[in-house]
């Protein structure tokens, strides 16, 4: 009988743990960004510089426990061709997947585009924080997605690697310095 309810208290704690982890990475650490003074940037060509777009019905979503979480959905008139005219390409460009509950937001369907070439993405900001840019895709109807992805630079000195060639260093922070870590 021990050996029942000591199985049983197992079983409903295990329950319980991933019901609350589950609850934390879906729902909890998540917050809606306020539309209101919500604005849409890609990267100029000419400037090489953030230059806000003519967009609206933005939704978006963030989360302070991490750079990558940012998501976010949009509407622009703007053509893909003068985009690409104006703005900054971005090559290596890969959706990361958000929250079911936030249904404006399909990255399956943002990556498949971007394969066929249904949708083009564009360099929004480069570096919101060392090694993570904001990734914009539009698509030909004027829709629009955005994401934070980890650039290579950001890989790397993640890694603890050898940055590639181009990469500016990170900025050093006060526990890169061990003469402060020292007691």
């Amino acid at each position: 009988m021990n050996g029942k309810i000591l199985g049983g208290f197992i079983v409903a704690t295990a329950l319980i743990a991933g019901i609350a982890i589950y609850y934390l990475q879906v729902y909890h650490f998540y917050e809606v960004v306020e539309e209101e003074g919500q604005i849409i940037e890609l990267t100029s060509l000419h400037s090489g510089a953030p230059e806000e777009i003519v967009a609206e019905e933005i939704e978006a979503i963030d989360a302070e426990s991490s750079p990558i979480r940012y998501r976010a959905c949009f509407q622009t008139p703007m053509s893909q061709a003068l985009l690409t005219e104006t703005y900054e390409t971005y090559e290596a460009a890969e959706p990361l997947t958000a929250p079911g509950w936030f249904d404006c937001y399909n990255a399956d369907e943002i990556g498949e585009a971007l394969v066929s070439g249904q949708a083009i993405a564009f360099l929004s900001k480069r570096d919101v924080i060392y090694g993570v840019d904001r990734v914009a895709a539009v698509f030909d109807d004027g829709r629009g997605y955005i994401w934070h992805q980890i650039s290579d630079c950001g890989a790397a000195a993640f890694e603890g690697d050898p940055l590639p060639e181009g990469c500016p260093e990170p900025a050093e922070t006060p526990n890169d310095d061990p003469e402060e870590d020292a007691i």
